[in-house]
Order: C-alpha cells, then sequence, then structure tokens
C-alpha cells in the first residue's frame, strides 16, 4: 500500500518530527509512506468568517493538488465519523482488498479543512472531541496508521 498524509504547514518542532521519522521507518516493511507539508496561509488571530473561510480555501487548494485522482481520500475533522484502533485496521485491509492501493490521510491548517477538500473525502475521520494542534495529529496519526499495519498483520503491539 502506499500512505500519502497531507498536512498545513512546516514542522518545526525535533520532537515530532523525530518521532513521525520513527514510525515511518516502522511502517517500511508494510507500506511506502509519503509526507507532505502544503504552506500554510498567514491567519491573524481575528478575522473575519470571510476571511478564515478564503485561508481554507487557499489551504485546501494546495492540498488537493497533492493528492492523486485515484487515491481513497481520508480526512481529519472533528465532526468526523470515530473509529477505534481495530476498526481503523479493518477499514485499511478492507481498501487494500478492493484494490484501494493509495490513502491519503489529509489534516487540516489551525482553521480546519476547506469544503472542497471535505467534499473530496471519502471518510472524514474523527480521532475524538478534543482539539489538538494539527502538528501533533501527525505524529498521532502516522502511530495509528502503524498500530493498523500491526492489527492486519496480527503482529503485537502494545496496548
Amino acid at each position: 500500500m502506499h500512505i500519502q498524509i497531507v498536512g498545513v504547514g512546516k514542522l518545526k518542532e525535533a520532537y515530532l518530527v523525530q518521532g513521525i521519522a520513527e514510525y515511518v521507518k516502522r511502517l517500511g516493511p508494510y507500506a511506502k509512506v509519503h509526507i507532505v507539508e502544503v504552506p500554510d496561509e498567514r491567519a491573524p488571530e481575528s478575522m473575519s468568517a470571510a476571511e478564515e473561510a478564503l485561508v481554507k480555501q487557499r489551504e485546501g487548494e494546495r492540498i488537493l493538488a497533492q493528492i492523486k485522482s485515484d487515491a481513497y481520500v481520508v480526512a481529519l475533522a472533528l465532526d468526523g465519523k470515530p473509529l477505534s484502533s481495530d476498526e481503523l485496521a479493518r477499514h485499511v485491509e478492507g481498501l487494500a482488498t478492493y484494490g484501494r492501493s493509495h490513502v491519503a490521510f489529509v489534516i487540516g491548517g489551525s482553521l480546519g479543512l476547506a469544503p472542497a477538500v471535505l467534499a473530496r473525502a471519502e471518510l472524514k475521520l474523527s480521532f475524538g472531541r478534543m482539539t489538538l494542534p494539527h502538528q501533533l495529529m501527525r505524529l498521532v496519526l502516522v502511530e495509528q496508521v502503524y498500530r493498523a499495519f500491526k492489527i492486519m498483520r496480527g503482529e503485537p503491539y502494545h496496548k
């Protein structure tokens, strides 16, 4: 399988970069993983709704430009479907079974995802109702993808 993670903004924190690199390395025997960072838009603290929409639209255009037409798109969204690790593993396994070997996970910027990106998604996935920084979400996501592959293979992984 080919796993693509598209995120808004550049990771600067060394501990996040190192953690993500470790899980990408662990995923090597199971899947090809490609992480794409698209530039974020400047988003001042106080913006009108129209300005926020424009920021999300521009970031969304950059995200969509990185996703192949045959990719199965999973958008991370607060209002998405919550899945357990086992359910995510079964979902990914089902995609592979039915020939959907390219999966693109999308993480928006600080304002979330553009409506066009959400419309492109075949699954909106929630990691719970708590708000997490989008940079930290990349680490959480790549760990859960690794966990999903371990579950799919029936291999042990700490609980």
